[in-house]
């Protein structure tokens, strides 16, 4: 069944004259009521089975603004009888839950704990007044999508509606793309998956096919009625009903049941689409064949018998490390992080996370390992961890979609473990041990296996979830161990088809010549239907072995990879990548700050220092040349805004170092930046970002907040001397402000550079308003910024 959302509640409200300046859009369901049911009553009348209350900007932290947060609950239950006035018990309601305006941390300054607390304070009041669904809505960033879905789902019985809302680059602000988005969301149990907002109706054809293509739950798209354009000092959007019409059986033959428009759109749009599929087919879709899929924030990673092996890095793991158990213990976190990069690039495809120190507190060591490195890498990671209470803070913080290592079927460890992975929406490694301890035979490894799976099946978990692990013991204590896990894979293979996994390296143990043993091993169980081992990414013999034995197995074919690998070729190449303490200091920094690693920047400083070179070319030749190439990877989509953001993190640690160090003169600096965003408009996440970048990169930087009149921007330009004006609009009701404070810097006679940006922003509008630069995203108005200073 296709089901037909509303469109655009502000436009109409504003062509109404009920939006003054400061004036809160939410609290109209309290104050005018019946002025919301008479829009809901219009998109009714045009086809709306589903409409939205007008509370998307009505979390505690987003009425905070307006002093409005204790009335939360009244202003979310008001919405929702404003909304059931005109709805009746026909059509549906969705209770319309935005976002914040911030990152969580460590993109921002939003506790992960503090988000969760708001959503569930909006979730609660809506479902109290009444409402059919949950819509979480424009959501540009996975985590706090994670925390709203976790609050909406704890505090409400209602079937909950994910809506991401993605760029032109086919990814969020943050950089999840539609497959990895619907990977973790169907695991987490979301009902509905989808989009709303930032582009039209044919970008997103796309982005709802891949949604379609890797989740069964049904796919909402609600786009805008195609990009703001500024029209005699207007804001309009240029696709009309018609157009925006014809897109909805498309939108359906790539996946949708649920179509509505946001920005732009309005009852004449939606009866469009009423019209356009009135006598569409109902459509079909095939059954999806469920594959192990993980995910970190931008990446997915799928682990199938038909797909090439995948490594599991085995080594951020402090049993039998001295010294990275010490440094955990001492909360340094700086090996676990070179760890997690080092491995990456060796080949590992996942990462086990393992924090088993004694006499630390775990559950708090695990946060910050799943934080610090889900910034730094795109693998997903594996939780490793024998206590529930460290595996849900490794849980929670993750923003994607985790593997537990492990679930046996010890009584405690079913009882504890599975609904964690239920509630987080995590795989689990099934490890075939009892409270009687380890089976020996593959036939009755089989056994407990039946256990776990069964456990997890009746709990909710399913085809798709599971890593099952073949259990290896030494075979200088028993000669036929060997032979026990060939025949246990062989079996897993046989009767479940899933995946298989294991350590490799206990088969050698005791034994002389152990690389040669473990390699040996690794071959023959890749042979029986090993699909993810856990081991050292680093192990050159083991390494070689995949190489070969993909080749072998098929999974290479004709051993093109294993032809064209340095390893193999008569002249082998040098190493590509040289470690930092191996290149010049110039080097060395550069690659730090590419990596986000601020905390090499004080040693490697030093060395520079002590080799004399000059401040000014430290930062051209190795902080600036590094953002540069930051900014390139971005624009390409090989990096996104967290490893941005974490590479600026290291560039203010080398910046403050280096002033520290050589204290700025009078009048030296790269310039001043006003930053603000403009009048009405009360989101500034952009901003902040952009003002990050720009402080971390040497700018004097005068950031004014958001909901900036025109007159406060121009007097702090004129009073600072400002080199640059940065303006910010997201809403599309509010982008003429940017207009009006480029009129007035105008006949002030400022100098100042104009740069402009925001989600309803386009190079057209930038240039029709007058503005000297658009900037895309933060990076392009960094080095805006650097070109202006720098002419």
């Amino acid at each position: 069944m296709i089901h037909i959302f509303d469109g655009a509640m502000g436009t109409i409200l504003q062509q109404k004259g009920l939006l003054a300046p400061g004036y809160c859009p939410e609290l109209l369901n309290v104050d005018r009521p019946e002025e919301i049911t008479a829009v809901h009553q219009q998109y009714i009348d045009a086809g709306s089975t589903i409409i939205e209350t007008n509370t998307f900007g009505a979390s505690p932290l987003k009425l905070a603004h307006y002093d409005l947060s204790e009335r939360a609950r009244e202003i979310n239950i008001a919405a929702v009888k404003a909304a059931r006035a005109a709805a009746g018990d026909k059509v549906k309601i969705a209770g319309s839950m935005g976002p914040t305006g911030k990152f969580i941390k460590p993109l921002g300054d939003l506790d992960f704990e503090d988000a969760y607390e708001n959503y569930k304070v909006q979730a609660a009041a809506l479902a109290e007044g009444g409402a059919d669904y949950i819509l979480i809505e424009t959501s540009i960033d996975l985590q706090e999508m994670r925390a709203a879905l976790l609050a909406a789902k704890e505090v409400t019985k209602l079937p909950v509606i994910c809506q991401l809302s993605y760029s032109e680059d086919g990814r969020t602000v943050t950089g999840t793309d539609p497959q990895t988005a619907a990977i973790t969301l169907d695991a987490m149990g979301a009902d509905i998956i989808g989009i709303n907002c930032s582009l039209g109706p044919e970008q997103l054809v796309p982005i709802v096919k891949i949604l379609s293509e890797n989740t069964e739950k049904p796919i909402s798209v609600q786009p805008n009625a195609g990009l703001p354009q500024l029209v005699n000092g207007k804001t309009t959007f240029p696709m009309g009903p018609e157009d925006f019409g014809n897109w909805a059986p498309k939108l359906v033959q790539a996946g949708a049941t649920y179509i509505g428009g946001c920005c732009g759109t309005s009852p004449a749009h939606i009866a469009a689409i009423k019209d356009a599929l009135k006598d569409f087919p109902e459509p079909t879709f095939k059954p999806l064949r469920r594959r192990l899929m993980l995910s970190s924030r931008s990446k997915t990673v799928a682990v199938d018998k038909e797909l090439p092996t995948v490594l599991i890095g085995e080594r951020i793991n402090p049993t039998g490390r001295k010294k990275l158990a010490a440094e955990i213990k001492d909360g340094s976190f700086l090996s676990v992080k070179k760890e997690a990069m080092d491995q990456v690039k060796a080949g590992a495809k996942l990462l086990d996370v393992n924090m088993g120190v004694g006499g630390i507190d775990q559950a708090k060591a695990m946060k910050k390992a799943i934080t610090e490195i889900s910034q730094l890498t795109d693998a997903p990671l594996v939780i490793d961890t024998s206590d529930p209470e460290v595996l849900e803070a490794g849980l929670r913080a993750y923003p994607g979609r985790a593997l537990i290592n492990s679930v046996s079927a010890e009584k405690e460890r079913l009882r504890t473990f599975i609904p964690l992975a239920i509630k987080y929406g995590a795989a689990i490694l099934c490890l075939p041990l009892t409270d009687d301890g380890i089976p020996k035979t593959a036939e009755e490894r089989l056994k407990v296996m039946d256990i776990i799976i069964s456990e997890a099946k009746k709990a909710g978990l399913k085809d798709g979830d599971f890593l099952l692990d073949g259990l290896v013991m030494t075979v200088a204590a028993d000669q036929y161990a060997c032979a026990h896990v060939l025949n246990t894979l062989r079996l897993y293979r046989e009767k479940y088809g899933y995946p298989a996994t294991m350590g490799l390296s206990n088969i050698s143990f005791g034994l002389p010549n152990r690389p040669l043993i473990n390699s040996t091993f690794f071959a023959m169980c890749l042979a029986a239907g090993l699909d993810a081992p856990i081991m050292n990414p680093y192990d050159e013999q083991m390494q070689n072995a995949l190489m070969a034995s993909m080749a072998l197995l098929g999974k290479d074919p004709n051993g093109k990879d294993f032809s064209t690998n340095e390893k193999n070729l008569s002249v082998p190449k040098k190493a590509a990548v040289a470690k930092q303490e191996d290149l010049a200091p110039l080097e060395a920094i550069k690659q730090a700050v590419i990596e986000g690693n601020a905390d090499a920047m004080p040693e490697l400083l030093e060395r520079a220092f002590a080799d004399n070179i000059d401040p000014n070319k430290l930062t051209e030749k190795a902080l600036t040349a590094a953002m540069n190439e930051i900014g390139v990877d971005f624009g390409a989509g090989r990096v996104f805004l967290p490893q941005v953001l974490l590479s600026a993190e290291a560039m203010r640690s080398a910046f403050n170092i280096i002033k520290e160090k050589y204290p700025a003169k009078e009048g030296e600096g790269k310039g001043t930046v006003v930053l603000a965003t403009v009048k009405g408009d009360v989101h500034d996440l952009g901003k902040n970002i952009v003002g990050a970048l720009l402080e971390n990169s040497g700018f004097n930087l005068i950031d004014l907040g958001k909901d900036v009149p025109a007159e406060e921007i121009v007097a702090s330009a004129i009073k600072n001397d400002a080199d640059i004006v940065g303006l910010c609009a997201l809403m599309t009701t509010t982008m003429t402000e940017i207009d009006e404070v480029i009129r007035q810097l105008k006949e002030s006679g400022n100098t100042s550079k104009v740069i402009v940006g925001g989600a309803a922003l386009t190079q057209d509008y930038a240039d029709e308003a007058g503005a000297d630069f658009y900037a895309q995203d933060a990076v392009i108005a960094l080095n805006i910024a650097n070109d202006i200073i720098s002419k």
